[in-house]
């Protein structure tokens, strides 16, 4: 018997929004609008696009009853049933793509929503081949990693059960950003170009170099995106000059240079090329950052670039508790540092940028002692509506406390508190210095030094 069929009714029934469907022998009841919400392409499309004429009894469908029950409950609710976690991945994505519903699948399992800062727990860790620690790492939006480690990218499908190595041309890949899920942009300090990989079939698509003045190579120190752009940040080969070209991102051609740097004399300030590149889309700014660290200390500036006119939006020099690491929440509209010689988290409120002038610490300061740059190598990143700050081998998590008081600051704008996490920090991660940070769906990835692994940390209230 083919795995689907019909069978005959009961007589006399009248039509009605209840589906019937017989699958294994065991007999479901859905209606039509949850089967419709399948999709066109699905074989419960099919089902319900049978005429009449050919309706000559339930539906049988030759499968497993407990899986397509698993598979129903995501067509009704949108998520998966706390009984999915006994079931093995492979078979029910190998289920769903039967039935024509895996994207469906793939978009529940990295469904950002389920995303809960305040109950992580760690979930897997992803061993990579060698003895190489993370140097970059990528997440998609399902929730597919790749994780640049010496020479090599180890890519991990949106499962996290099946990976794939590739060895590249570079001694060691410092910057890596996917395109897609399998292609990525890949890049280091130490050899010329941005190279476009195909991860899935192992090949260099395209090589991008920035023609600089003194005709040198071009070594990559940052690389961004948005939509439409693709943002890289090159240096020279003598590091005397460097620029952030702007590529399409369609068909990967240069569109323009901006942030254009030469270095004249002893000014430091102008040899300090982006090393994070990250656009703010609701500004349509892209926010460029770097910093040096010198026999004076460490010195850098942060940058807002409109980047179809080219001009400089905004501009900060840091010289006092430079930052360590900076990144940029939409959802909170500010941008967030950790300084490298206070260790403390500060932010500056994107709503008024043209006040923006000093940093607003998040929670009380307080100043190093004897010197100690208690913010080395610390790293922050946003997700969603928190800050994340690594600590050595622990993270803190901060949040916004909406006040019901209506206190507003010089500039006008209800005054924001920020808040650590009331468990004091998020998790007791314990382990090694925390390396790298990324969020891809509903999932958090850490790299730590000395590891050759990556971490990966889920919400302990999700469905799945």
């Amino acid at each position: 018997m083919p795995p689907y069929a019909p069978m005959m009714p009961p007589s006399g029934r009248k039509e009605s929004n209840i589906v019937t469907i017989d699958v294994g022998g065991q007999i479901f009841q859905t209606t039509k609008q949850t089967l419709t919400l399948a999709g066109p392409k699905s074989l419960f499309s099919k089902i319900l696009d049978l005429p009449k004429s050919a309706q000559i009894g339930f539906p049988f469908i030759d499968r497993d009853p407990d899986l397509f029950s698993i598979l129903l409950s995501l067509l009704r609710t949108g998520n998966l049933p706390s009984k999915a976690k006994a079931v093995d991945l492979q078979d029910l994505f190998s289920e769903a793509k039967f039935y024509g519903i895996e994207s469906l699948l793939v978009s529940s399992l990295s469904n950002p929503s389920q995303f809960d800062a305040f109950n992580l727990e760690k979930s897997l860790i992803l061993p990579l081949n060698g003895r190489d620690s993370p140097s970059a790492i990528s997440t998609t939006m399902f929730g597919s990693v790749h994780v640049a480690h010496g020479s090599k990218i180890t890519s991990f499908d949106w499962s996290l059960q099946r990976k794939s190595t590739i060895l590249t041309r570079f001694s060691a890949v410092d910057s890596l950003l996917a395109l897609s899920p399998s292609v990525v942009a890949a890049g280091a300090t130490d050899f010329s170009g941005l190279q476009i990989l195909d991860l899935e079939n192992g090949y260099v698509k395209e090589t991008l170099n920035w023609e600089n003045v003194t005709r040198s190579s071009s070594t990559v120190q940052a690389i961004g995106s948005s939509s439409k752009f693709l943002f890289t940040s090159f240096e020279s080969g003598r590091r005397n000059s460097n620029s952030i070209v702007v590529f399409d991102i369609e068909n990967l051609k240069p569109i323009s240079e901006i942030g254009t740097n030469e270095i004249y004399g002893a000014d430091l300030d102008s040899g300090i090329p982006a090393t994070k590149l990250s656009w703010i889309s609701d500004y349509n700014l892209l926010m460029a950052s770097g910093s040096h660290s010198g026999p004076s200390g460490v010195c850098g500036n942060i940058k807002l670039w409109d980047v179809r006119s080219g001009n400089l939006v905004w501009e900060l020099k840091e010289k006092v508790d430079c930052f360590s690491d900076v990144t940029v929440s939409e959802n909170l509209s500010a941008i967030f540092k950790v300084g490298v010689n206070s260790g403390e988290v500060f932010l500056m409120d994107l709503r008024n940028l043209g006040a923006m002038n000093t940093w607003v610490p998040t929670g009380e300061t307080r100043r190093a002692v004897n010197g100690k740059k208690e913010g080395v190598g610390c790293k922050i990143e946003s997700h969603g509506n928190q800050v994340f700050c690594s600590k050595g081998g622990n993270l803190e998590l901060w949040s916004e406390v909406f006040m019901g008081s209506t206190i507003k600051s010089e500039d006008g704008l209800q005054e924001r508190v920020y808040r650590r996490n009331l468990m004091g920090r998020a998790k007791d991660m314990g382990g090694s210095r925390i390396t790298h940070l990324s969020f891809g769906g509903n999932k958090m990835f850490v790299t730590r030094k000395d590891q050759q692994s990556v971490e990966v940390w889920q919400s302990s209230v999700r469905g799945f």
